[in-house]
């Protein structure tokens, strides 16, 4: 098939978004199939919750440290939730690509 350069780096690029080569997405495109995105979109945004979080409790970490205060309970507790954090993180990245 005959394409421009835009249209076969467009072709390339939407491919790429679907997990499929090139032919098999434009026999999907081709055939009347819409193909669904690599990625989840759902676990994407948990990511980024996520991402956030642990942001912040790593903001309060550094406030924690830098004035001295707190007790150890305080920084078991501050280091439970940082762990916990990262595990869902973790979670959450391996569903970000859908798995075929």
């Amino acid at each position: 098939m005959w394409a421009t350069a835009d249209e076969r780096a467009e072709i390339q690029r939407l491919a790429r978004a679907t997990g499929l080569s090139q032919s098999a997405y434009l026999r999907t495109v081709g055939l009347g199939y819409e193909p669904a995105s690599a990625f989840d979109a759902d676990a994407v945004l948990a990511l980024a919750r996520i991402h956030a979080d642990q942001g912040r409790l790593g903001g309060l970490l550094k406030l924690s440290l830098s004035q001295g205060e707190g007790g150890s309970s305080d920084f078991s507790d501050l280091l439970r939730h940082l762990q916990a954090t990262q595990a869902k993180l973790l979670e959450a990245i391996n569903r970000v690509h859908r798995r075929p």
